[in-house]
């Protein structure tokens, strides 16, 4: 693993130097939380590792240990590459950097403490598990409880180059969902049960919000200022960019191009996180920056092309031509008159 973050350092120099002149704000990765997940925790994406116990489509893996040591490296990898760009690069190039990381929001399930807990849980195993340590150089309380030998532990060295590894933080949000206690569970060790959290999209029978074509996304506009503030309070009121945030609607090849182009839905959704984003920034959040998610119709991790998130449409069919949606010109309108 040493190998594999100088590997990353050696990488990421190359990219200083070549592009440093004209790059002025770096992100050195993106999602860790998803690679870790999927990738070790679940098995759904590459390398498609987990827990045999767990009865998922995978081959090999130990979904108690390998997200941990996997997100540990990343963490590592991510601070040496900013504490190369920042001795080396920094002052001539005059640029900044940071990492990018996915959060949702939770809301207790009810007003009991234990739910209230576990809320707090979910965010800490979450989004905690990255930016605990790049903000205080260690992990989450809770997670070093409830994890215990298996969470790999920072040397004093390590945790002084983890501290303060960020100029910035990119913040990649969608949705959010409630979180309920749930006891520790008779089974092997897993990240899924780590957090004796019930994370899910609908309580008594009614969802948090409208589904969007992803199975996961459920639309929750006043959550992107939730959290927000919750990173403003918890992580010293951090530079944020909001480096993702859209919605997909299914690719039904039986609607027609005019309903294809008509997302009003997707206009809607980033008129409401927009103005919660107003309002998280009037609260003194130092947001600089929002992208959506996304420009084009792309391929999307394990859903391929069967769900659009672009503002722009993608004919696959007919040698990609790009047909310009509803939202765009609502965009291209907005900022006009902003």
């Amino acid at each position: 693993m040493l190998s594999c973050r100088d590997d990353f350092r050696d990488y990421v120099d190359v990219c200083f130097k070549e592009f440093g002149d004209r790059v002025k704000h770096w992100i050195t990765l993106n999602e860790p939380w998803s690679l870790c997940y999927f990738g070790y925790t679940i098995g759904t994406e590459a390398p498609g590792r987990c827990s045999a116990w767990q009865m998922l489509n995978c081959t090999g893996g130990d979904s108690g240990t390998e997200p941990y040591i996997v997100a540990h490296h990343q963490i590592l990898a991510h601070a040496t590459a900013v504490k190369l760009y920042k001795e080396k690069y920094q002052a001539s190039q005059k640029g900044i950097i940071g990492i990018t990381l996915i959060a949702g929001w939770f809301l207790p399930y009810s007003n009991a403490k234990p739910d209230r807990n576990a809320a707090l849980r979910a965010l800490d195993f979450s989004l905690g598990w990255f930016m605990e340590p790049i903000t205080y150089g260690d992990y989450p309380h809770s997670m070093r409880a409830l994890v215990g030998g298996r969470l790999p532990t920072f040397t004093k060295e390590q945790s002084l180059i983890v501290k303060g590894s960020f100029d910035f933080l990119g913040l990649n949000y969608y949705t959010s969902d409630y979180a309920k206690h749930v006891p520790p569970p008779n089974t092997p060790p897993s990240y899924l049960t780590d957090r004796y959290v019930n994370q899910t999209s609908e309580r008594n029978g009614v969802s948090i919000g409208p589904q969007a074509a992803s199975s996961w996304l459920y639309v929750y506009p006043k959550g992107i200022r939730s959290l927000l503030l919750y990173i403003k309070q918890k992580y010293n009121n951090p530079l944020i960019y909001i480096t993702e945030n859209g919605v997909d609607e299914s690719n039904n090849s039986t609607l027609s191009l005019e309903q294809q182009l008509s997302d009003y839905t997707r206009i809607d959704y980033h008129y409401r996180h927009l103005l919660y984003l107003k309002e998280a920034i009037k609260d003194g959040v130092r947001v600089k920056g929002y992208f959506v998610w996304s420009l084009l119709d792309n391929f999307e991790w394990a859903s391929g092309y069967t769900v659009r998130f672009g503002i722009n449409y993608v004919d696959f069919q007919n040698g990609l031509r790009r047909i310009p949606k509803r939202s765009a010109y609502w965009f291209k309108s907005f900022l006009k008159k902003y």
